[in-house]
């Protein structure tokens, strides 16, 4: 007959292990300081910064981040974005959306229909991924 105790202190003791090996992953020393610094190098040899601030400067707007999250969640037409709650009239709608487009974070597949472009799909979700681990 199986002893309760010894199947819960094996169950803790498997629970233990895991989470030691995903802190481990997560904390290799070596692995990190290496990536920490060849991104400064790449920092330090990049001549010019400001010309990416209207770029980035376009995202720096919630109502533009709801913006492009709702068009990624294929609400893609103004119609469709005027009836979610939140965003505005359509002309300020319409005002983000230029923004947006402006700085190619948005193209017009067809007439009245925005979406991401295939090249910037790839760099906003880098750009969101690389802010959540700032918390």
């Amino acid at each position: 007959m199986e002893d309760p105790v010894d199947n819960r202190l094996a169950e803790l003791e498997r629970r233990i292990a895991a989470l030691e090996s995903a802190a481990g992953v997560r904390r290799r020393p070596g692995r990190g300081q290496a990536e920490g610094a060849r991104a400064l190098k790449a920092l330090r040899d990049r001549p010019e910064w400001s010309g990416v601030a209207p770029t980035l400067a376009a995202l720096g707007n919630p109502v533009r981040l709801t913006l492009l999250r709702e068009i990624v969640r294929g609400h893609a037409t103004v119609g469709a974005l005027a009836a979610l709650d939140g965003l505005g009239t359509s002309g300020q709608i319409y005002h983000h959306l230029r923004q947006l487009s402006a700085e190619g974070w948005l193209h017009n597949p067809s007439r009245g229909v925005f979406a991401i472009p295939p090249a910037r799909v790839s760099a906003l979700q880098g750009i969101l991924v690389a802010l959540d681990q700032l918390d």
